[in-house]
């Protein structure tokens, strides 16, 4: 028996965009796949829902695949594909595998020799970086600094370091309740003269995306409160 396909689909980063931001090949595979694993089974039903395909979303078969999912479990999740499903990664938002749990059921699949089909679309990190004006040729993603004040300040003064020593991009991210708390950081932890890109409601109506030195982001501060940010330094 053939085996399945383990499609990565990616989602929107903000509400009601996805007729522009979600290609048709989007709309096909979700339209011929039956089985998800998916982060949140409201949020993945709701944005299915979103893309107006005609689906019987109760006819659709969704588990949880989490940063809280063993791996032990993933081999049970990924079963469909063995006797011949394809099954479906959407993440939380953008795409899965990045930053996302989803990486867990990808390594399955290549220890299991199941056909991996990653599907493009928005990624928070790769648009901030696009629009950032640094470097794209050395970057690294460090996903969420430490939440101790004291140990997120020192881990900024390290990336700083190794940005300048490396010519590297930078790139972090916070939960969004807590943005404010990380920009006052940066701010006081950084030097005057590094640079700093503030991404925040990518894709969004009211997205801004705005590269200023340490300096002058602190005579012109952002209110980040409760809004996905994705963050960028560089030293020069």
């Amino acid at each position: 028996m053939p085996k399945g396909k383990l499609f990565m689909i990616p989602t929107v980063l903000a509400e009601n965009t996805a007729h522009w931001v979600i290609s048709p090949q989007v709309q096909e595979v979700i339209s011929h796949t039956k089985i998800f694993l998916v982060e949140n089974p409201r949020s993945a039903r709701r944005y299915i829902s979103s893309l107006k395909l005609g689906i019987n979303i109760e006819e659709l078969h969704m588990e949880v695949l989490d940063k809280d999912t063993p791996p032990e479990q993933v081999s049970r999740l990924m079963m469909p594909l063995l006797n011949g499903a394809d099954i479906g990664v959407i993440s939380e938002a953008g795409c899965p595998g990045i930053a996302d749990p989803g990486a867990l059921a990808v390594a399955y699949a290549h220890q299991k020799g199941i056909q991996v089909v990653p599907i493009s679309g928005p990624s928070s990190m790769f648009l901030a970086l696009m629009g950032s004006g640094f470097s794209g040729q050395s970057f690294a993603f460090h996903g969420y600094l430490p939440i101790d004040k004291k140990e997120r300040a020192m881990t900024l003064k390290r990336l700083e370091q190794e940005s300048l020593r490396e010519k590297r991009a930078q790139l972090f991210m916070e939960t969004p309740f807590r943005n404010n708390q990380l920009l006052a950081d940066a701010l006081a932890s950084l030097s005057p003269q590094t640079k700093l890109c503030i991404a925040k409601n990518l894709t969004a109506a009211d997205e801004l995306i705005q590269t200023k030195t340490i300096s002058d982001w602190k005579n012109h501060p952002l209110d980040l409160h409760k809004v996905p940010t994705v963050f960028i330094l560089q030293a020069f």
